[in-house]
């Protein structure tokens, strides 16, 4: 297992920041970790990370746990804080060499060095003081060094913070290849981002898991009400679907489109279909209605 957190708990005196979380990461997953402000994701990723003790509870890193063998874990980690603590003063090549040392790469730093500026898409600001860089181009800058070492875990928090629209889609390509061979953890305000890069998410309120599951599996499971989502070739007549005997209701959507409500939508879908047979109707599309990401989020968030 790349990452294993179990019963982990940060407590600040009277205040419980985290309380009793549990999850696995498997090698190449890219996974969502989503709160609202002040749930415990930073403080839950310092822990992984071993920026912060734990006061209760344990996490491992590809099997080394993080108080017992701390260098070993960070050899396996990188880490891009949401802070993104830089040396302003350095260069971007300097202070990636910098970095390189620190993780003893030796003979390997120049390649690797040159190799995370193309990645990261430094090429044309390497020459340049970080501190005279954009936010963009510092978050660039905090990725390349997080990756610099090479390690077969990443924990990213709010790894887009600050790019532009098209910066968004190279870090977001970048994370998605990243993640065919590493673990990936990001945290992330984004809805976008979590259903274009992730294949599951974890939820957290109030230092509490209250969800881990795929983003499919969280919609589905949460439905407002059960529903399918009909569009049609062309125009139906309404009267015609009174031949549907499992239909509640019936509300058109625009643009030749109904959502059909029913307390038995698997059998209403095979009623739709052999209905549109039997009347030479053809559907462009039948799905079962759910909620976006973020409705999601926002039930299982709010107080």
């Amino acid at each position: 297992m790349s990452i294993k957190v179990s019963s982990l708990t940060k407590i600040y005196g009277t205040q419980t920041a985290v309380d009793h979380i549990s999850f696995e990461l498997k090698k190449g997953e890219i996974v969502g970790f989503l709160g609202p402000n002040g749930a415990g994701k930073s403080t839950t990723m310092k822990m992984i990370t071993g920026y912060l003790p734990p006061t209760d509870g344990t996490a491992s890193v590809c099997g080394f746990d993080i108080q017992q063998s701390p260098m070993e874990v960070r050899k396996r980690l990188g880490y891009l804080p949401e802070a993104n603590p830089l040396y302003f003063d350095m260069y971007v090549r300097e202070y990636l060499e910098f970095s390189a040392n620190i993780h003893k790469l030796g003979n390997k730093a120049k390649d690797r060095i040159e190799e995370m500026i193309s990645m990261t898409g430094l090429s044309k600001e390497a020459h340049k003081k970080i501190g005279a860089l954009s936010k963009g181009y510092k978050q660039r800058v905090g990725l390349a060094q997080a990756m610099l070492h090479d390690p077969e875990v990443l924990i990213l928090d709010e790894p887009t913070s600050g790019l532009d629209p098209n910066q968004i889609v190279e870090i977001r390509d970048l994370i998605i290849n990243i993640g065919k061979e590493k673990t990936v953890l990001l945290s992330t305000h984004i809805m976008q981002e979590v259903q274009a890069m992730c294949s599951r998410v974890i939820i957290i309120s109030s230092g509490k898991v209250v969800a881990d599951d795929s983003i499919a599996n969280l919609q589905q499971g949460h439905s407002v009400q059960d529903a399918l989502i009909v569009t049609f070739e062309k125009n139906i007549d309404v009267a015609m679907f009174k031949q549907l005997k499992n239909i509640g209701r019936a509300e058109s959507m625009g643009q030749n489109s109904w959502k059909f409500f029913t307390s038995k939508p698997d059998v209403l879908r095979k009623e739709v279909m052999q209905w549109a047979l039997q009347n030479d109707i053809n559907i462009r599309s039948l799905h079962e209605e759910t909620q976006s990401l973020e409705e999601v989020f926002r039930s299982l968030t709010i107080k």
